[in-house]
C-alpha cells in the first residue's frame, strides 16, 4: 500500500507543482489585459479553473498522503522530516498568497505589476529545491 500512496503523492506534487508555477506566470499576463476585456475575462476563468480544478485538489492530495506516508513511516521524528515540513508549509501559503491574489484579479483590483508576480514566480522553486534536497539528501 506504501508503494501506491507515495506514487499519488508524487503525482500529485507533480500537479500542484506545475501550477504553482503557472499561476504567476497567467497573473504576469494578466497584468496586461484591459481590465473587462475578453482577455482579462479568459485569464479570470484560467486562473480559476486552475486554481479550483488542479491546485486545491493536488495541494490536499499531497498534504493527506503525504502525512500517512510521514506516519507510516515513523519520519515525523527525523530532523529531515521536519525541515521539509516547513518548507511545505511556506509552499502552502505560498498556494494560499496565490488564491488572493488571484481574488484580486478576479474583482479587478489588482494592484501589483508584472515585475512583482516574475519576482514570486521564483519563490515556488526555490521552496521545491529545498524540499526535494531534504527528502533526497535527508541531512
Amino acid at each position: 500500500m506504501y508503494l501506491w500512496i507515495k506514487t499519488l503523492h508524487v503525482l500529485a506534487v507533480i500537479s500542484w507543482m506545475a501550477g504553482l508555477l503557472y499561476l504567476p506566470r497567467l497573473f504576469v499576463y494578466h497584468c496586461d489585459a484591459e481590465v473587462g476585456s475578453v482577455q482579462s475575462e479568459t485569464f479570470k476563468i484560467m486562473e480559476r479553473r486552475l486554481l479550483r480544478g488542479i491546485m486545491n485538489p493536488a495541494m490536499i492530495v499531497a498534504w493527506a498522503s503525504g502525512l500517512w506516508m510521514g506516519t507510516e513511516s515513523g519520519f515525523f521524528h527525523a530532523g529531515w522530516f521536519k525541515t521539509k515540513l516547513v518548507f511545505v508549509v511556506l509552499m502552502t501559503v505560498t498556494h494560499i498568497y496565490f488564491i488572493v491574489l488571484q481574488n484580486r484579479f478576479f474583482h479587478d483590483k489588482n494592484k501589483n505589476s508584472q515585475l512583482f508576480f516574475r519576482v514570486i514566480n521564483e519563490f515556488p522553486t526555490i521552496l521545491m529545491i529545498f524540499i526535494v534536497s531534504m527528502v533526497i539528501i535527508k541531512p
